[in-house]
């Protein structure tokens, strides 16, 4: 079915560009799952397999988002930086086709390399993971903070703004206007705070769990600006998670304050408290947007699922908290009324 003529056709033009393919050497494409803004696909060749990927101008959801396809090449580009720093925490970039917007990687056996937010959902919570995760993240940050060639390789605004803040935060002060003024304080502090190298999408489903440590994926949404959104993003997904698997919750959040002090311990570019207290304020207007934004989270359906979402995202944005212990005890508090 993905291996028709035209679209393999695609594939080869692009592929011979990178120097992967011979003009006359077979190749197989399948369509890989799990992403909304991109094509992503295992492509067989004599080599072996790898994975090629292509940024979507409309990204695959119901609502009407649209992002520049260029993002595509700094993806790539956090790639490079990230392996110089953490060499294990990314895919080997194999090339790059910018004119057809594509890119090819290493592809990672899903047996030795699971992905993160599959063995949360099977109950496989292991705080170790938080902590590589935590770690791995703060080196990357950490080490961007302090390359002056950052601010201008990674100037992305005009992608950061329409795939990240806009469809989140933006999108979620349409829905609750009662918090519209706090959003809104979020997505000016988010924006003036560039400090080092994000990634933007640091979600479970986007992390696999290799032998070596985590391995970081789609990174498109890459941008120099404020860390605090990349560590307030994962967060925010153990957060989700208690709801999803109720069995899993002192574990989820026995992991959330692993990865959350595992990476302020590393965090070495500024006050630790002011990046917490950043973070703190963040999360819950993220918290929100997955239950009323562009992109909700697909596993919260029930509507006495998504109240409980709500009525701590409400209540932590009307009176924000400093510290993400609060954030949590907040959550339990209210994880005890269930």
């Amino acid at each position: 079915m993905s291996d028709s003529p035209g679209q393999l056709s695609i594939f080869r033009t692009a592929l011979e560009r990178m120097g992967l393919l011979a003009p006359h050497e077979a190749l197989r494409a399948e369509p890989l799952t799990g992403g909304v803004s991109s094509d992503i696909f295992r492509i067989d060749l004599a080599r072996g397999p790898i994975c090629v990927k292509r940024a979507l101008a409309q990204l695959k959801v119901i609502a009407d988002w649209r992002a520049p396809v260029e993002r595509n090449r700094y993806e790539v580009e956090w790639m490079r930086v990230a392996a110089a720093v953490v060499p294990q925490a990314v895919p080997a970039i194999l090339g790059e086709d910018r004119e057809a917007g594509m890119f090819a990687m290493a592809y990672l056996d899903p047996a030795t390399h699971p992905v993160w937010k599959t063995q949360l959902r099977d109950g496989i919570v292991d705080a170790g993971t938080a902590r590589e995760v935590g770690r791995c993240l703060a080196r990357i940050h950490a080490h961007t903070a302090t390359d002056a060639t950052i601010p201008a390789r990674f100037d992305t605004d005009a992608i950061f703004t329409p795939i990240r803040l806009e469809p989140y935060l933006a999108a979620t002060a349409l829905a609750h206007p009662e918090c519209a003024e706090a959003l809104t304080r979020l997505i000016e502090t988010t924006r003036s705070n560039k400090r080092a190298l994000v990634h933007g999408d640091v979600s479970p489903k986007n992390i696999l769990v290799g032998p070596d440590g985590p391995v970081f994926l789609d990174a498109e949404c890459a941008w120099y600006g404020d860390p605090a959104f990349d560590l307030a993003f994962c967060l925010n997904h153990l957060l989700l998670k208690c709801v999803w698997r109720p069995a899993s919750w002192v574990s989820l959040l026995h992991s959330f304050s692993t990865l959350y002090q595992t990476y302020l311990a590393g965090a070495t570019w500024e006050p630790a408290a002011d990046l917490e207290a950043r973070v703190a304020h963040l999360l819950p207007g993220l918290f929100l947007a997955r239950i009323d934004g562009k992109s909700p989270v697909e596993y919260i359906t029930d509507d006495r699922d998504r109240a409980k979402v709500r009525r701590v995202a409400l209540q932590l944005l009307h009176n924000p908290v400093d510290n993400l212990a609060r954030v949590q005890d907040t959550w339990r508090a209210d994880i005890a009324r269930w």
